[in-house]
């Protein structure tokens, strides 16, 4: 008698990953834990965008900070649920005071084991902060527009679904930290998404785009379209309409993965 399945018979990899998560699942809500998410932003008229509006429709609420306006960050995370840094205009080798003094305070939510998610520049942020260069492409490529994303097999075992296309508004990228766990890749900028330890995560694109956003994105910023391997204007709605579904699913169940509470599913 063969005690051997054959290959037919063996689960692929993401059968035993999605296997293996439904053990234990994640809740996002106020009812155990009403303090508020730390959200630092760049510019004086950014918003949280997408991310804010599920953060909010879980029932969390909001402290915005904006270190360019001089406002202060905590000294401590034990007053907040979590921080995520955004996106924005600099580069996280700039040398202007707020700038530094934010990436020096990435070491109060990894030190504190909290919750961290770094965006675009609060990705490429804490990359540098764990000692990962942070660069243009070697050829001078820009990401503006939809561009592919893959999931490594690290990334589907910590979410089985991600998006295969992404929004990408950047011309800088960062090395993985030595580490890191890749969750990730793309082409022109292989490290989109990683994790460092359990809590800190660092995301290359923009899930947390909304209509409005990319309106105003495309019209302030319209002379980034010329840049090499952007794309024309009409190609970033043409792709919001094709592409913003699988995203809007992915960030609400990546910010529940990331914020959320584990409990044990029945049955």
């Amino acid at each position: 008698m063969d005690h051997f399945a054959s290959e037919a018979d063996a689960p692929s990899a993401l059968e035993t990953i999605e296997r293996g998560l439904k053990s234990t699942r994640y809740r996002l809500d106020a009812s155990k834990d009403d303090r508020p998410m730390l959200v630092v932003l760049h510019q004086e008229n950014s918003t949280p965008g997408r991310v804010g509006q599920v953060l909010e429709a879980h029932g969390l609420k909001l402290d915005i900070r904006r270190p360019v306006l001089g406002h202060a960050l905590p000294e401590t995370l034990e007053g907040h649920r979590g921080a995520i840094v955004f996106g924005g205009p600099p580069s996280a080798n700039d040398t202007d005071d707020y700038i530094r003094q934010e990436l020096g305070w990435i070491d109060i939510p990894l030190k504190e084991d909290r919750p961290f998610l770094g965006i675009c520049l609060g990705a490429q942020m804490l990359a540098k902060h764990l000692g990962a260069d942070v660069a243009p492409h070697p050829e001078g490529y820009a990401e503006i527009g939809y561009y592919p994303l893959k999931a490594t097999v690290n990334g589907r075992r910590f979410l089985p679904h991600w998006p295969d296309m992404v929004y990408q508004w950047h011309r800088e990228g960062f090395e993985l930290p030595r580490s890191a766990e890749l969750l990730a890749e793309g082409d022109w900028y292989p490290n989109q998404a990683f994790r460092y330890g359990e809590r800190a995560y660092g995301v290359q694109f923009h899930a947390e785009l909304t209509l409005a956003m990319l309106h105003r994105w495309t019209t302030r910023g319209h002379e980034r379209l010329a840049l090499p391997g952007a794309q024309a204007r009409k190609h970033h709605f043409h792709g919001r309409a094709i592409y913003d579904a699988p995203v809007r699913r992915w960030l609400d169940a990546f910010l529940t993965r990331v914020f959320g509470e584990p409990f044990e599913a029945s049955g």
